[in-house]
């Protein structure tokens, strides 16, 4: 969707946050996109609407993310989501609110990510996972990250799973009997370690073992600026598709 100028009317909600003003930059700076307005805590989201707005995007903290993104669906908006920390629960009142939206072709996308290396490694780990018998995933962030695993890494937790459960494999053997928690999370039968250190930003390594042999996909993102390409590609895709998207994996050609 876009205004008569041609270019997509974009607001920005989180925008004083890490991700948020590099948001603001981003579609500052790309020529089919202008910025509408910018929110932060303690501002009113209802002062966006389809008068001023052609899309959000939203990168906020999982604790306030989804009464944002309901708001926003009621003031008859698109949106993009950049927040991590959705569960089944949280999804399912997205899509009950967008049967309810005021638009019929309203859309709300959200992303475990928006780096194009991370969203391949996840794409890449699906299709090796069937042929190996062990899978495990790490997940390595700077310390001030609030949620734990990340989004991404839980989301390529399922991946394998599913394409473990599809190649009728059974769990990933593991004779551990008690690990004090140093197994880490155990998500859909597959474990997911988590890494929180200064210095890193944003890196997830998927590792994938056989007798005699062992698979390593991954993915580092070494700046913010990295995620920017996935979230402009999310801002222009998002209008088309309709209800709930999850994953940029939808808009790349794969």
């Amino acid at each position: 969707m876009a205004n008569e100028t041609g270019r997509i009317r974009v607001s920005v909600v989180g925008a004083k946050g890490r991700m948020g003003a590099n948001v603001v930059k981003a579609v500052t700076d790309a020529a089919d996109t202008e910025l509408a307005l910018t929110l932060d805590a303690g501002n009113d989201l209802t002062e966006i609407s389809p008068d001023n707005t052609d899309v959000v995007v939203e990168f906020t903290v999982p604790s306030v993310s989804l009464s944002n993104v309901l708001t926003l669906i009621s003031q008859g908006v698109d949106v993009v989501v950049g927040t991590t920390g959705w569960t089944d629960d949280k999804l399912d009142q997205v899509r009950a609110a967008l049967a309810n939206a005021p638009r019929a072709d309203q859309a709300v996308f959200i992303a475990p990510n928006f780096a194009i290396s991370a969203v391949l490694a996840d794409y890449f780990a699906g299709l090796a996972a069937k042929y190996f018998e062990s899978a495990e995933v790490v997940e390595l962030h700077h310390p001030n990250k609030v949620d734990a695993p990340s989004g991404t890494a839980i989301h390529t937790a399922h991946t394998i799973a599913d394409a473990r459960r599809a190649a009728g494999l059974g769990p990933v053997p593991d004779a551990t009997e008690t690990d004090g928690g140093s197994r880490g999370q155990v998500v859909d039968g597959i474990h997911v370690h988590a890494v929180r250190l200064r210095g890193l930003n944003a890196h997830e390594e998927v590792l994938l073992g056989n007798p005699g042999e062992q698979l390593s996909i991954r993915s580092d993102c070494f700046d913010r600026g990295s995620f920017m390409p996935g979230v402009l590609l999310a801002v222009r895709k998002v209008s088309g598709h309709a209800g709930l998207t999850i994953g940029l994996d939808t808009f790349l050609d794969l």
